[in-house]
């Protein structure tokens, strides 16, 4: 086998190309696996509020807040479960460069929504027990917390690499 160039031109592994894209793919599954955990934690803990007895003292702003965090969970859920579906539909099909861009973008929107989730999740528990101040402001700073470290972070780790310096914050 040659060494194979990776998708910045400089050469790495000592992989064909299909090798390649099978390890990214497995990489992207277990990233997904990660991601569920998350997704199924705050989903289990919107799905059982509504039998709780405060429940019933939440205003017409909460609730709809909870069936936004409820939409976004399923949402979130099912683009998890996207990679999946696209697989069995591309199997056997010698796509695996496709499986693997769109299995990429998947994980992204996926990410999107988990932060999108947690904020909004924390909105509402910040607004039923410290008011609407403290909800805004908490889902707030958790929303622009979570830009800095799935966004910023990944992009300035990126321009690093590329100047050729160390890979750290």
């Amino acid at each position: 086998m040659s060494e194979v160039e990776d998708y910045t031109g400089r050469t790495g592994r000592n992989e064909t190309r299909e090798e390649q894209l099978d390890r990214n793919w497995a990489e992207l599954l277990q990233e997904l696996r990660v991601l569920q955990m998350g997704v199924q934690i705050l989903a289990g803990f919107l799905l059982t509020l509504p039998f709780q007895e405060r429940f019933e003292d939440l205003d017409d702003f909460q609730i709809t807040l909870y069936l936004a965090n409820v939409v976004i969970a399923a949402i979130t859920t099912a683009f998890i479960l996207l990679p999946v579906s696209v697989h069995r539909r591309l199997f056997r099909k010698r796509l695996k460069e496709t499986l693997v861009a769109s299995g990429d973008t998947i994980a992204k929107v996926t990410l999107a929504g988990i932060a999108l989730l947690s904020a909004g999740t924390a909105t509402l528990v910040f607004d039923v027990t410290a008011g609407r101040s403290a909800g805004f402001t908490a889902g707030g700073a958790l929303l622009a917390f979570m830009v800095v470290l799935l966004v910023y972070v990944p992009i300035h780790l990126n321009r690093k690499a590329a100047a050729g310096k160390p890979d750290q914050l």
